[in-house]
């Protein structure tokens, strides 16, 4: 972790307008700077850069921040991994803490051994011969690194010359410990691949036999640094593509990866053994890009497609897939030349909807009416984890697949869903969204709460009240982050789903007044017309502030 006195002298002696001016052109305009505005599509210098009071603020689209906010916009990285991005810039050293759980890992040992490896690599011939075979350039091999892991001692008589302390060494997984007690290298007699964390630090390796071992291929173990899940080979160097073309490639492996950027296609990456899963949405999604699963045509890879499109359509994210047959991935296509191929195959994928429907009816004779009925419900099924506008567009698809009429496909609505593991009531999808999505981003607090009340909710004001007294760890809240078929949504799509709610809401606390026997005439046209109002403004798109109608 780094310290927070670390971070405090940086913010001390960067300028904005030095770390601004590494992106932009900034341009003098009296006491400040402007530049034309990264962050929305800006034909005039809309962005303005501070030097006295150390910010910038763009007075088109709003955004703005202080030099941290605006590395972690623009390179879309994570606080921490700004941080150490302007330090890099900056020729800072950071520090980190020291001492039982707290203690920051060396990673120089693994930015070291990376050069050991590719040193090794020219010394190798059977490892050039075999890159040379697979049509991996001089520049390619350059450009990522690539090395040689030569024999078990090899590398451990590097370590210890190098002084490196064995605790980080066995903690990084560059060595090992064998059952009886003796130190071994993890990665022998490999072709070796770094892999890089998005700020651009080496955090482990991937690894490639070449003589035969059964495990072909196999990466560095999880550590405090490297965690397969979170990571996708190749996005240090991608990123800047996938943010401009707003297109990301998703392969099987590194070869894949190396040889479509060869070829051209800069915006290729690779999970890392491992299938998509939530934990590679974070950084999948960074840019809101386009997701282009290209995978291998067998058994294996349709299921991994298949798996990982669902997961991608349930988040809402944009893409399709592309699948490999006739023994010709990615890589071979680049080798044998049939880059166009490539171009269209990449331009015209498969959407994630559409190929999970195609999936699920393939997996069913539906020349049998009953089969036919569990394809049909099995899709329903899939269809009504999505967003609503989303499913009904595909209700037509579905019929023609299955060869029966659009309207006994029933989809309904996002209903609430039957709750056995809580209160075995009911639940309500929308209410739940909204507390998990102020529960994720709770910089949303304080503009939805001005908005509405836990009173509006009918069934989780429970929840809405735990996370407002900061209840984190609540087992309602703790189940409501673990439940992925509830939605966090994006500021505008809370907003947009925040309109119909509220419009809810007041239609009914209308009908209640009118109802209301109590009341007298005088008091009752003015919460009429107040309420009225309301409702107006809820349908011109404008949320309208909270006010208690509870006395009435």
């Amino acid at each position: 972790m780094i310290e927070q006195s670390s971070i405090e002298t940086l913010k001390q002696r960067i300028d904005i307008v030095d770390i601004v001016g590494n992106y932009l052109e900034l341009k003098r305009s009296g006491a400040n700077f402007k530049a034309v505005c990264p962050f929305h599509d800006d034909t005039t210098p809309s962005l303005h850069v501070s030097p006295s009071k150390q910010i910038y603020h763009c007075f088109a689209c709003g955004a703005g921040g202080d030099a941290i906010k605006f590395v972690m916009e623009y390179e879309k990285l994570t606080y921490p991994e700004a941080i150490e991005k302007i330090a890099s810039m900056s020729n800072f050293a950071l520090t980190y803490s020291r001492g039982g759980e707290e203690r920051k890992p060396d990673k120089k040992i693994l930015e070291q051994l990376n050069l050991f490896f590719t040193q090794n690599l020219d010394k190798t011939p059977e490892a050039l011969s075999y890159l040379t075979q697979r049509g991996i350039g001089q520049s390619s091999i350059q450009k990522f690194e690539i090395g040689y892991a030569p024999a078990s001692y090899a590398t451990l008589n590097f370590l210890k010359q190098r002084f490196f302390a064995r605790g980080e060494a066995i903690e990084l997984g560059v060595i090992g410990i064998n059952d009886n007690g003796n130190e071994y290298a993890r990665f022998i007699e490999r072709i070796t691949f770094p892999i890089y964390a998005p700020s651009g630090r080496v955090v482990g390796f991937g690894g490639r036999t070449i003589t035969n071992h059964p495990s072909k291929y196999i990466n560095s173990p999880q550590s405090k640094v490297f965690n397969k899940s979170r990571l996708l080979y190749g996005y240090h160097l991608a990123r800047e593509s996938i943010m401009r073309s707003k297109k990301i490639i998703v392969c099987e492996g590194y070869l894949d990866v190396i040889m479509l950027h060869q070829a051209g296609f800069n915006e290729a990456v690779a999970t890392l053994g491992t299938a998509l899963t939530n934990e590679h949405i974070p950084l999948l999604t960074r840019g809101e890009p386009k997701v282009i699963l290209s995978y291998d045509g067998d058994a294996p890879g349709i299921e991994a497609a298949f798996k990982a499109s669902k997961l991608l359509s349930l988040h809402n994210i944009n893409g399709g897939v592309v699948l490999f047959s006739g023994d010709m991935d990615p890589a071979d296509m680049v080798q044998k030349g049939l880059i166009d191929k490539l171009n269209a195959l990449y331009n015209s994928p498969k959407e994630f909807i559409e190929f999970c429907l195609e999936h699920i009816a393939g997996k069913y004779d539906l020349k049998d009416a009953h089969e036919k009925q569990k394809a049909l419900e099995e899709s329903i099924a899939y269809l009504r984890t999505l967003p609503s506008v989303l499913s009904y567009n595909y209700v037509g698809m579905l019929a023609s697949m299955l060869g029966i009429r659009a309207n006994l496909i029933t989809l309904g609505t996002k209903r609430p869903i039957r709750s056995g593991a809580s209160r075995g009531g009911f639940e309500d999808m929308l209410e739940l969204s909204i507390v998990k999505t102020l529960l994720v981003k709770p910089n949303l607090i304080a503009t939805v709460m001005d908005i509405i009340d836990t009173s509006m909710f009918k069934v989780h004001g429970e929840e809405l009240s735990l996370l407002l007294d900061e209840q984190i760890e609540h087992p309602s809240l703790r189940r409501l982050l673990l439940l992925e078929e509830i939605k966090v949504y994006e500021e505008s799509e809370l907003i947009a789903a925040l309109i119909p709610f509220l419009h809810l809401f007041y239609e009914e606390k209308l009908e209640k007044i009118k109802k209301n026997t109590q009341l007298d005439f005088d008091k009752k046209s003015f919460l009429f017309r107040k309420i009225r109002d309301i409702i107006t403004r809820l349908r011109g798109g404008e949320l309208v502030p909270y006010e208690s109608f509870s006395a009435f």
